[in-house]
């Protein structure tokens, strides 16, 4: 039987982990937080899952929570113009709903099936020095803890990473008691409210803790005025800045926001970080390689929502290259192939989720402009979410955004 270490028990680690035991690898999982510890602290994300990543859970059936989780049919965009009234507001249909799961739950949740189902589970933060020690005892090491000293084993990949620095402050809160959008008060959507200059606002049905909840989430500009929640640590103050904010910004999401409350004291998170693409191979001290898995490898900045759909996608796409692969040797230029694989989904985020960051030239704005008065504008927008690759063939560049607008109002 093949041995396996799993390094970090967020979104891939956890479910590689369980796909792997599933196919009868002996797998042991690295965790510097017990399952309760995960449980009570702070929310850690903002996902939001589209069709194809829920279906790798499926497929694993480690959908424990879909019967629970508010199903989400739609993604809609607003625009807000100088005096902070909506320019441009519209709704895509997705073909296939998307869920959000507060990852506190999920990977509480998943971390206790895994050692139910007889995983060996270490509670213990990882050094470079222990993996150079269980790298001679496993066949296979798999870094998925995307943060601290493990990251610094694996390289940034300058020709994949066009920014150094953080590209967005991030203010994340979650909330009970909003409002349904009244311009669909019938189905559930992801909002996302762009202020030119200045940043983003999204806002997610989830499941939480304590049941049905959604997610303010801002993201501002550095500088700018929505860069002001570094500091803040009392969960109170976070919730009346973002509120601030939404009046100030988009008034028409602050209607629906003045009689929330946070979910619980642990309900709020800020930060920021350069979305960077990193080599996936590590060299420890003594010679031995671990690949590096999600967001240790590419990081992107979630203002297009796609951190845990990249992290379901990559410990799929590792599954079936370990599986495949059987009982030869897991060498560098396996390692390669493997994230190779992955890079063929992850590029096309990549390259999307930098263009969302900057200044959207001219034919972008016709394009989110027209989905307001053609719906299969609107909904191929909102599906990209779910498939970025699909984004090539019309977003970036102006010949392709003309032809296709041609080809839909023609139609």
């Amino acid at each position: 039987m093949r041995k396996i270490l799993v390094v970090g028990a967020g979104q891939s680690g956890l479910q590689l982990a369980l796909g792997l035991q599933a196919h009868g690898y002996e797998v042991t999982l690295m965790s510097n937080r017990t399952a309760d510890e995960i449980r009570s602290g702070r929310v850690m994300s903002t996902q939001c899952m589209f069709h194809t990543a829920l279906q790798h859970e499926r497929d694993l059936q480690l959908n424990f929570w879909e019967s629970q989780a508010p199903d989400i049919e739609g993604l809609g965009v607003s625009v807000a113009g100088p005096e902070s009234q909506r320019v441009i507001d519209w709704v895509g249909r997705l073909d296939g709903y998307a869920q959000s799961v507060d990852q506190r739950l999920k990977m509480a949740g998943w971390m206790e099936t895994f050692a139910q189902r007889g995983g060996q589970l270490v509670i213990h933060g990882a050094a470079v020095s222990d993996l150079d020690y269980f790298s001679r005892a496993y066949d296979l090491v798999l870094v998925s803890a995307g943060k601290g000293e493990l990251v610094s084993m694996f390289g940034r990949d300058a020709s994949r990473s066009p920014f150094s620095e953080p590209q967005r402050a991030l203010a994340v809160a979650y909330v009970h008691g909003l409002g349904p959008r009244p311009e669909h008060p019938e189905f559930d959507a992801v909002r996302c409210n762009l202020v030119p200059g200045v940043g983003e606002l999204f806002v997610m049905p989830t499941l939480t803790l304590s049941g049905r909840a959604d997610i303010l989430f801002w993201e501002g500009v550095p500088g700018g005025p929505l860069d002001v929640f570094n500091g803040v640590k009392d969960p109170g103050e976070h919730l009346s800045l973002t509120l601030e904010l939404m009046e100030r910004f988009t008034p028409w999401e602050y209607a629906r926001a003045t009689k929330v409350e946070l979910t619980d004291a642990n309900g709020t998170l800020s930060g920021r970080y350069a979305p960077t693409v990193r080599n996936p191979v590590g060299r420890l001290p003594g010679g031995g390689l671990v690949l590096g898995v999600a967001d240790v490898v590419v990081a992107n900045d979630p203002v297009t929502g796609q951190g845990a759909n990249s992290a379901a996608k990559c410990a799929a796409a590792y599954l079936a290259s370990i599986l495949e692969h059987g009982d030869k040797e897991f060498d560098e230029v396996w390692m390669r192939q493997t994230f190779d694989r992955y890079w063929d989904t992850a590029q096309h985020v990549t390259k999307w989720t930098n263009a969302m960051l900057g200044v959207p030239p001219e034919h972008v704005l016709n394009l989110i402009g027209a989905a307001g008065a053609l719906q299969p504008v609107a909904d191929r927008f909102a599906n990209g979410f779910n498939n970025p690759a699909d984004f090539e063939d019309y977003f970036y560049e102006p010949e392709k955004a003309e032809a296709y607008l041609a080809s839909v109002a023609g139609a």
